[in-house]
């Protein structure tokens, strides 16, 4: 699919790995490795988003279209919904939000999920997950877990191992049952230009501050998030100073590779 728009929120404060958004990866800053990866899917327009001077900057100085975005949003879905207000986009473009600290992002996916949003007009938001099948992943509240109904539709995110088998953990064991749907979930999502407006006025849920986890905002108020299941989870993510070396060797043997 072409002609839908990739934003990239990136803030400058991180939790775990401030300023991880301009850690060099092989002579470029991460957050332009991802937009170099999103330019190549069938975006008709990719841009960073961003309430930092020196994000802003490095965006341009690679030839990255950027917004500077207010500082004060409380969530990456919530500074979309400024960028698609300054834009004037139209209320069905399709935007992709692609998180900055995925520098190894598959292009086909970034596609993958914004053709599904175009191919289900009843739903809100598309998104993507890929089965678990290690334990240490279905226990690890770091990995945000998805169920879905028989249509692919979710019916509830959280951090908790989901769906709990009862009797496979009945005595306290960390294992992922034969045939358990546990899905781990992708962070990216598709949204249409017109509930990204609407978003900043729902008012955030309970489980929403319970599990720390936007997404459960619109499905507390009803709305339908469509869920993709794809084989594999996409390249490694950077959320420490390890991830960052894994994800630094990576990029560096392709490039040596060529």
């Amino acid at each position: 699919m072409s002609g839908f728009v990739v934003i990239i929120p990136a803030r400058h404060a991180s939790t775990r790995l401030p300023g991880k958004m301009l850690a060099d990866l092989a002579g470029k800053p991460m957050v332009v490795r991802v937009a170099q990866q999103a330019a190549a899917s069938g975006a008709s327009r990719v841009l960073i988003a961003t309430d930092h001077a020196a994000i802003a900057q490095s965006a341009r100085d690679h030839g990255v279209e950027v917004l500077l975005t207010r500082a004060d949003h409380p969530s990456g879905t919530d500074r979309l919904a400024e960028v698609v207000n300054v834009l004037g986009l139209a209320h069905n473009q399709i935007v992709v939000n692609v998180q900055g600290d995925e520098p190894l992002i598959d292009p086909a996916l970034i596609d993958d999920v914004a053709a599904l949003l175009a191919s289900n007009p009843q739903a809100a938001i598309a998104t993507c997950a890929t089965p678990i099948d290690a334990a240490e992943n279905l226990f690890n509240p770091n990995i945000v877990k998805v169920v879905c109904d028989r249509q692919g539709h979710a019916l509830y995110f959280s951090r908790a191992p989901i769906p709990w088998h009862r009797d496979a953990l009945a005595q306290g064991e960390r294992v992922v049952a034969p045939g358990l749907p546990a899905l781990h979930h992708i962070g990216m999502y598709a949204y249409r230009a017109g509930f990204l407006r609407l978003f900043p006025s729902l008012v955030p849920g309970t489980l929403e501050g319970i599990e720390a986890l936007e997404q459960l905002r619109a499905l507390e108020h009803g709305y339908t998030i469509v869920v993709r299941t794809v084989p594999s989870h996409p390249g490694a993510g950077v959320d420490t100073i390890d991830d960052l070396e894994r994800v630094r060797a990576i990029i560096e043997s392709r490039r040596l590779s060529g």
